[in-house]
């Protein structure tokens, strides 16, 4: 089939390098977000599913919106058989869903209808399901509603981050989406309503979300951390400061610390929560690079009853 792929971060990549690789589908041209700022001097940057299409010698369209008339018109002019779809990150209008003959399909990752939007993943970790993992479905006018074709499972392991996870199931998406447009072109493959139960959603991680809130159980802690890795960042405060929290472990023999209460021994930092302490591994000041937290308490010299996210120094 002649395929347009539509896609935007480095997650999508892989979905893309499995889709030009295949002997029986021509990537023909690539959908994507236009390119951002980035970096420390803003500069305009294109997104890595443009940099990996421009490297293949594909040709790569950006609209500022799916609805622009000119990049219909060309999406037209392409008449692709079916537009497969990772993260593409834009809302597709009924123009051009109706474009492709067999219309546009999303890699998901997620078991639909559980999460259905845009950060599956991460909600996933924060709700503690220990099995998820991802889903080719038609898109439809409704958010992640379409029928489903395929599926894979993916085990959460108790240490993964949400990239962690994601980085897996974009690799084995990948495979599930060449398999998809396989089955699409031969007529073996048809699309199961979802079911009407068990729908989930899963809206996209605030900054405000990822503020741990240390009365909480330390199993919460450790998803809310883990669930927030590396994207927008589990944090919370420290004389009034930020203080992100990028990785850390749950000590079920500590019990004696009052929530958000701070112990520094030689080489290991514990933090009280609403059940037992964690021990923080690695944190981010305000400003500065990433530490040990080890090596962050020494520097700041905590005194005893310290609290992270105490209110009345935040």
């Amino acid at each position: 089939m002649r395929l347009v792929f539509a896609g935007t971060p480095e997650v999508a990549v892989p979905a893309l390098d499995a889709l030009i690789a295949s002997d029986r589908h021509e990537v023909v041209a690539v959908v994507t977000r236009p390119d951002a700022p980035a970096g420390r001097g803003r500069r305009l940057v294109a997104s890595p599913v443009a940099e990996r299409a421009e490297e293949a010698g594909i040709e790569v369209l950006k609209p500022a919106r799916p609805r622009d008339e000119d990049f219909l018109a060309r999406l037209r002019e392409i008449a692709p058989d079916c537009c497969p779809v990772v993260a593409y990150g834009a809302l597709l209008p009924k123009a051009a869903l109706e474009i492709p003959a067999h219309g546009w399909v999303n890699l998901h990752f997620s078991l639909l209808p559980a999460w259905r939007g845009a950060a599956p993943v991460q909600h996933a970790i924060l709700a503690g399901d220990e099995v998820t993992g991802a889903s080719t479905f038609q898109i439809e006018e409704g958010l992640d509603s379409g029928p489903v074709y395929g599926v894979l499972t993916e085990q959460v392991r108790p240490t993964d981050t949400s990239g962690d996870l994601l980085t897996r199931l974009a690799f084995a998406g990948s495979g599930l989406l060449a398999a998809t447009m396989d089955g699409i072109e031969d007529g073996t493959l048809k699309a199961v309503p979802q079911p009407a139960e068990g729908v989930s959603l899963a809206p996209k991680i605030s900054v405000e979300d990822a503020r741990v809130d240390w009365a909480a159980p330390a199993l919460r802690v450790d998803r809310v951390v883990r669930g927030c890795a590396p994207a927008p960042g589990a944090w919370t405060t420290f004389r009034g400061e930020r203080l992100k929290l990028m990785s850390l472990a749950l000590t079920p023999d500590r019990g004696d610390l009052a929530p958000g209460e701070i112990a520094v021994a030689k080489n290991s930092v514990h933090v009280g929560t609403g059940s037992h302490a964690v021990q923080l591994h690695w944190v981010q000041p305000q400003g500065k690079k990433p530490m040990q937290a080890a090596d962050w308490a020494r520097g700041v010299r905590i005194s005893a009853g310290e609290r992270l996210g105490a209110t009345e120094r935040a």
